[in-house]
């Protein structure tokens, strides 16, 4: 990884510096890019929130070969992990690679190694029909996200993703206030319960999985499983469109009492490797999105960069469970932290 990290240090110079820690302190403020928005509060409070866990550590058991695997939204995985939904090369990345490349090393990345890659959207339209591409190209094992769009687009954008035969359609609903597409003049905004339903309704006619990205509330959640998704990821959108707003590890427990088992869980925010994706399934995530990670993978070593970073985060999760005694992804809990 450590080629593949100098790699993308060198293609995205003037977006990201590729840290040694990425705790946004070096690129606050830098949206376009790879940053958090205005002070960068919220980007550290992903950070933080995560860092303050501790694990508790146990090795009277007989867990020697963990079961990382596991179903989401009907979705069979190697282990719990998903590619968060990022696109925008040519202006948050530095355009190192081509939108094309990046969102096949990404999504085919993650299929060859039994995990899935979610696609992104935005403005030029090639963002999205590069991800479409992409999952089209896996053989619709890939999950697109769609943003809140206001008007016709939304309805165009969701028609053509009902296309992919892929199992599970997202709305990164997080991206309501993303600065990079008001600087655009595209309108995005919040959706009612009302507007939810409907969409929900459009997916599910087809026999795919909606996923709400960006529920950092318990009302929020709740009102997720009213509409009928059958998933939320608790997420800020990577502190890139609400200054000082919480971690999601601050929120995630208190939203997975809510409403765990009646809609499935996921979480990202502040993730960089296996240890990190046990921490939110102790705090009660079904699954866990990783974004900047596998940005930086896929610049700096397209789908073989994927691929081993996969392969990392996989065996930094399985010596995690070793060393909590904790058998399969059913089996982590809260048990396992130190509260």
């Amino acid at each position: 990884m450590k080629e593949v990290r100098d790699k993308a240090r060198q293609l995205m110079k003037g977006y990201c510096r590729v840290c040694p820690v990425c705790n946004g302190k070096a690129c606050s403020g830098e949206v376009p890019g790879m940053g958090g928005l205005g002070t960068g509060a919220t980007f550290a409070a992903n950070l933080d929130a995560l860092a303050a866990v501790r694990l508790n550590m146990r090795l009277v058991h007989d867990v020697k070969e963990p079961d990382t695997t596991t179903t989401m939204c009907g979705i069979a995985l190697d282990m719990p992990v998903l590619a968060a939904p990022i696109g925008g090369v040519s202006f948050n990345m530095g355009g190192g690679v081509s939108e094309e490349d990046y969102a096949a090393a990404v999504v085919g990345g993650c299929a060859e190694r039994g995990i899935i890659g979610c696609t992104g959207d935005g403005v030029p339209p090639f963002i999205i029909d590069a991800g479409f591409a992409a999952i089209t190209g896996a053989g619709g094992r890939g999950i697109p996200f769609i943003k809140p769009w206001d008007g016709a687009e939304l309805d165009e954008k969701l028609d053509r993703a009902l296309e992919l035969g892929c199992p599970a359609i997202g709305m990164d609903i997080d991206a309501a206030g993303l600065v990079t597409l008001r600087k655009m003049g595209r309108p995005v905004g919040p959706k009612t319960p009302a507007e939810l339903s409907r969409i929900v309704a459009k997916v599910k006619a087809r026999g795919m999985a909606f996923i709400l990205k960006g529920i950092m509330t318990t009302i929020d959640a709740s009102l997720a499983v009213e509409v009928g998704a059958d998933g939320i990821v608790v997420s800020n959108h990577g502190g890139r469109v609400l200054d000082h707003a919480p971690g999601t590890a601050e929120v995630l427990p208190e939203i997975a009492d809510a409403v765990k088992g009646r809609i499935a869980i996921l979480a990202d925010g502040g993730v960089r490797d296996g240890v990190d994706v046990f921490k939110m399934l102790a705090l009660g995530a079904d699954a866990v999105m990783l974004g900047r990670p596998f940005s930086i993978a896929a610049v700096g070593g397209l789908k073989d960069g994927v691929t081993m970073l996969v392969d990392s985060i996989k065996g930094q999760l399985v010596q995690a469970m070793v060393l909590t005694g904790s058998a399969n992804v059913a089996s982590i809990g809260r048990h396992a932290l130190r509260l």
